[in-house]
């Protein structure tokens, strides 16, 4: 399978009373992965079945990225008390009197905390039905984040799965998948770990963070930036803090590379009368009064209405186009 850079089961939302949904209608699943439209609609409460949690293997691509574990305890704590209310689905393995886990790894890591069998549907899907099924899935019990659909998109596109299985996963069109991707191929792994899901920032956000690696090292500056704030601060100040302090590295490198000019300004015969200098930054005329003294303390008693002869000069050419 798949390059997995993710580290802990997939977040899922607490236990919910409502029965599990139905993945959307779609006219694209031909074959045994148009069956799991049909197969998910039969699912009823006599479907599900108490498996022993040892029986089931956590295999598979993985769509979240790291949870705490005191996430995993409150939902093991919410278990205890009201019991598990929503079922994971899962498929049998090759190996006799075992199951592959489809979706429902945070319940699982839960139910094993707790203690006692996990209710689970069982269904009997190949592998393109069961990664949709896990995408629908999650989807509509929480929507992953931006980056956590697109670390998805790249894990399946390595596992070799199909551009079709991957935008029935997660809803997306072709277009969809193609944005998800140019961003997290600009962006390290470690990078994405240390800030972590960050929901509520999109596309575009994520977007001129990665523009930034062309200008400023993202990951440096992302280790120094997050080591400075508390462990617990949530996910999507991590990004801000990331992108403010990457901004501000870059603009630093811009000025840094912004060549200075300057020149000498002279009278109609040839005298020396000024230093004009540019850079990023400022354009500076510097008058120095050993070279001309008089016409020097003339500018400095003059200089507000002269600028704003200028000034007015240049709008009134610029309205007509000059």
């Amino acid at each position: 399978m798949a390059r997995n850079i993710f580290n802990q089961p997939p977040k899922e939302d607490l236990e919910v009373t409502a029965a599990p949904p139905a993945p959307a209608k779609t006219s694209r699943l031909p074959g045994s992965v148009g069956g799991l439209r049909d197969s998910l609609r039969e699912i009823t409460a006599n479907s599900i079945r108490d498996i022993d949690p040892d029986r089931i293997d956590i295999d598979g691509l993985r769509d979240r990225l790291m949870l705490e574990d005191g996430s995993i305890n409150e939902l093991a704590e919410s278990i205890r008390k009201h019991g598990q209310q929503v079922p994971i689905m899962v498929r049998p393995s090759d190996q006799p009197d075992r199951y592959r886990v489809i979706y429902g790894r945070r319940r699982l890591a839960a139910i094993r905390k707790v203690g006692g069998t996990v209710k689970a549907i069982v269904r009997t899907l190949d592998d393109d039905a069961s990664l949709i099924a896990q995408g629908q899935e999650n989807n509509l019990r929480l929507d992953p984040s931006f980056i956590e659909k697109a670390l998805f998109i790249r894990e399946m596109q390595e596992a070799g799965y199909k551009p079709g299985v991957i935008q029935d996963a997660l809803g997306l069109s072709r277009q969809g998948v193609s944005n998800h991707r140019v961003v997290i191929e600009q962006l390290p792994d470690e990078l994405i770990r240390l800030i972590g899901p960050a929901h509520g920032i999109g596309r575009r956000q994520w977007g001129d963070l990665a523009a930034l690696s062309k200008k400023a090292p993202l990951l440096d500056i992302a280790r120094e930036t997050l080591s400075l704030v508390k462990n617990d601060t949530p996910s999507p100040e991590k990004f801000q803090a990331v992108f403010d302090s990457a901004s501000r590295k870059a603009r630093g490198v811009a000025k840094r590379n912004t060549p200075s000019q300057s020149s000498v300004v002279r009278d109609a015969s040839g005298a020396r009368l000024a230093m004009l200098a540019s850079d990023g930054r400022s354009v500076a005329i510097k008058i120095t009064r050993k070279d001309n003294p008089k016409f020097g303390q003339w500018v400095e008693e003059n200089a507000e209405a002269v600028l704003r002869q200028l000034f007015d000069q240049w709008r009134n050419e610029r309205g007509s186009g000059g």
